[in-house]
């Protein structure tokens, strides 16, 4: 059996952008892996036969490649942070990709949270997905519901969110319906588009397979053989999750989102997502995932004032 593992790179512009100056990405890898990478044009290599091993070298380097091609510099900082998530250590790096036919890239997840998200998202037809912004709840929920859908798993991908500033009433904003959600929903596109060409999701919409609905209009429905998401989840109330939970129909999936630290409904009007999650805990066919500021990838600032935000609520 050949012992060279071979992974070819688009150009050699990333590769060296992958070893990063003077090697020292490559040298921080090495150490990691325990074993010599080798670089040749736009190849890296490592002679192992060992198969884990192989799969965390791929899985370090196309999440470097990922970061790259998301405009990420190729710092020591980055490489360091990617090796430091303990996921390579503990989960099969390749059965976590969230691989969407079509897409522009697999999808990885890029901490052990994450990676424990990924896996709740396939194995239970309800999940509920809390934490801060930039934790990856969302487009992790978005990126699995893709693969659902072009797979042809599901017929369709149905998304709402509780318009809280507009009280619902939706009706004295111009334009179409989606027009008015757009700005609430801008979220969820963002992620469709980071995972599909952006002509693939219009296209989807046109065809009425991926369907904007406010939760107000979500009543008197059944949801069959679908995904849906309800993104903002802790803006419903109790009774508009109860409503929302209970449109699960035939062969669905319901992805309920939402960040516990930016409540927007009125004082003294409970979360409907606090409430559920209290309610349903004891239920096993319910996913419950609860992300951290360790979980942040959207920027390492980004990460140390979420950080510094749950330090004060917890010494509160």
């Amino acid at each position: 059996m050949d012992s060279i593992y071979t992974i070819v790179l688009n150009d050699s512009d990333v590769l060296s952008r992958v070893c990063g100056t003077n090697d020292s990405n490559l040298k921080l890898i090495e150490e990691h892996l325990g074993t010599n990478v080798y670089s040749r044009g736009n190849e890296l290599s490592i002679e192992t036969a060992d198969e884990s091993l192989r799969q965390e070298f791929r899985f370090i380097i196309n999440r470097i490649t990922d970061e790259l091609s998301e405009g990420g510099e190729g710092s020591a900082y980055m490489v360091s942070s990617i090796l430091n998530t303990g996921l390579t250590a503990s989960f099969d790096a390749e059965g976590c990709a969230i691989s969407v036919p079509g897409a522009i890239r697999k999808v990885y997840p890029k901490t052990a949270g994450q990676a424990a998200l990924v896996k709740a998202l396939r194995e239970h037809d309800m999940v509920f997905a809390t934490g801060p912004a930039g934790s990856g709840k969302t487009f992790l929920a978005v990126a699995e519901a893709l693969r659902l859908l072009l797979s042809h798993k599901v017929n369709g991908i149905v998304l709402t969110r509780p318009v809280v500033e507009a009280g619902e009433s939706l009706g004295f904003l111009p334009g179409t319906l989606e027009d008015k959600l757009n700005p609430y929903l801008r979220p969820l596109y963002d992620s469709m588009n980071a995972v599909l060409a952006r002509e693939t999701v219009h296209r989807l919409t046109e065809n009425g397979l991926i369907e904007i609905a406010p939760l107000a209009y979500m009543r008197g429905r059944t949801l069959n053989h679908c995904a849906v998401i309800l993104d903002e989840a802790q803006n419903t109330t109790r009774e508009q999750m109860k409503m929302f939970l209970t449109r699960m129909g035939e062969g669905s999936k319901l992805f309920i989102t939402g960040d516990l630290s930016q409540v927007d409904l009125p004082r003294r009007v409970p979360s409907g997502l606090v409430h559920a999650l209290s309610l349903l805990k004891q239920i096993p066919e319910i996913g419950m995932i609860e992300l951290s500021g360790a979980d942040v990838v959207r920027s390492a600032l980004v990460r140390k004032i979420v950080q510094a935000y749950e330090n004060e609520q917890n010494d509160e």
